[in-house]
């Protein structure tokens, strides 16, 4: 079978959509599909070409028996609504030129953004073939989140599309239950929209000692390290935690540190100066070879969202990595990643912008009988969550479009 994967996020790009699609794609292969990724010159997200590439009109290269094709896109960093929005029609339109050349059997398109999706639909017309559209952000419900755009004609074209493309997508895979009641509240098929969330690569993040090397070269010997690693965003709302940390500096051994890039890191970084905080560190994104060096530091791995009701649909990715590698998780996100965390007794939930609620979870998830019980429970949770039984479900998923086409 042969299959044509549309995604914006790919190797050596590190974040989730990369990891997902890469590690799914390398089980599909495995298993005796022929897969081809069409994507872009790896560049998220600062938006700077990744050394050894070139942003050229389109490039051909193999990695681990997947196809990739990278074509040309406006590059620009993870910040800014309109130039964010170029970046991923630029995309778009070079995907589809690429798309057409490509023989397949079928055509998956992965969001957050719909403009890949659109691609996915086009390609769909174009060559007659079924296509998937994978769901793993609500857009453009997520711009009104944020409050990056209120609702407007804009919006509402945006959302007439988007109900377009679940109407003429053969399947939907969305990565949350409350994704698939939401889309199939828009009057679309519940049979046709399938649940396949994330996971973890068990070959990839495994427990393993810390890093002593590493403890060192950031001067955090001794120390007990609470650990952000991700992106550095409005939706992160990351502010929260430096304030919290402020209640910890000179009193404990706590020491909070932030990897990763994103439009509110310089804020973090002039709070932290100003608060004159000597118990954050906030450090630039590493590689993916990098990460597990620095999950392997943590005693607690942090995942914070801002207090909204849209957030209760999220299940963060950092859960699953860091599971993987027996690290407790603190997690001021509620709903769906509530239900994973808790029942595996994995980590704890703390109330959204509650500082106090935030301090009393982090003395509780630190005490040693607790902390061994958490450590346990991530072990379990990243077994019920390995990559490789998700990718499996979503080859038959993809499997069952071919045979209905």
């Amino acid at each position: 079978m042969k299959i044509l994967f549309l995604t914006d996020n790919f190797p050596p790009e590190v974040n989730a959509p990369a990891s997902r699609t890469y590690e799914h794609c390398k089980e599909w292969v495995k298993k005796g599909a022929e897969v081809t990724v069409i994507t872009c010159v790896p560049n998220f997200p600062k938006g700077k070409v990744y050394e050894g590439y070139k942003n050229k009109l389109y490039q051909k290269e193999e990695m681990d028996g997947i196809k990739v094709i990278r074509v040309w896109s406006y590059m620009v960093e993870n910040k800014g609504f309109l130039k964010r929005t170029l970046d991923y029609i630029s995309y778009s339109v070079t995907s589809f030129f690429a798309g057409l050349f490509v023989k397949t059997d079928i055509i998956i398109a992965t969001s957050p953004h719909f403009f890949t999706a659109l691609s996915g639909k086009t390609l769909r017309f174009w060559k007659q073939k079924p296509w998937i559209m994978e769901v793993r952000d609500l857009w453009p419900e997520e711009i009104k989140t944020a409050g990056v755009m209120k609702d407007n004609w804009i919006i509402r074209f945006f959302e007439w599309k988007e109900k377009r493309c679940y109407v003429k997508a053969k399947r939907i895979v969305v990565v949350t239950d409350s994704y698939k009641k939401y889309i199939a509240a828009k009057g679309i098929p519940e049979d046709k929209i399938f649940v396949i969330k994330n996971g973890v690569s068990r070959e990839l993040f495994s427990p393993m000692p810390k890093d002593a090397g590493l403890q060192k070269e950031l001067g955090l010997e001794g120390k007990r390290i609470i650990g952000y690693i991700g992106t550095m965003g409005l939706n992160q709302q990351l502010d929260f935690i430096v304030r919290c940390a402020k209640n910890h500096d000179r009193k404990d051994n706590y020491h909070f540190l932030f990897i990763g890039e994103g439009a509110e890191k310089q804020k973090l970084i002039q709070m932290k100066e100003e608060m004159k905080l000597s118990n954050v560190t906030i450090l630039d994104a590493v590689s993916k070879a990098e990460v597990k060096r620095y999950i392997s530091i943590l005693d607690v791995c942090l995942i914070n969202l801002k207090n909204n009701p849209s957030n209760l649909k999220v299940i963060p990715s950092k859960i699953f990595e860091n599971a993987g590698m027996g690290i407790p998780i603190l997690m001021g996100v509620k709903g769906e990643a509530q239900e994973i965390v808790e029942p595996h007794h994995a980590g704890l939930t703390f109330e959204p912008d509650n500082e106090a609620d935030f301090n009393a979870k982090l003395e509780q998830l630190t005490q040693p009988d607790y902390y061994a019980e958490c450590k346990k429970g991530c072990m379990k949770l990243a077994e019920d969550f390995d990559r490789i039984k998700l990718a499996d479900r979503m080859l038959e998923v993809i499997e069952g479009a071919v045979k209905k086409a």
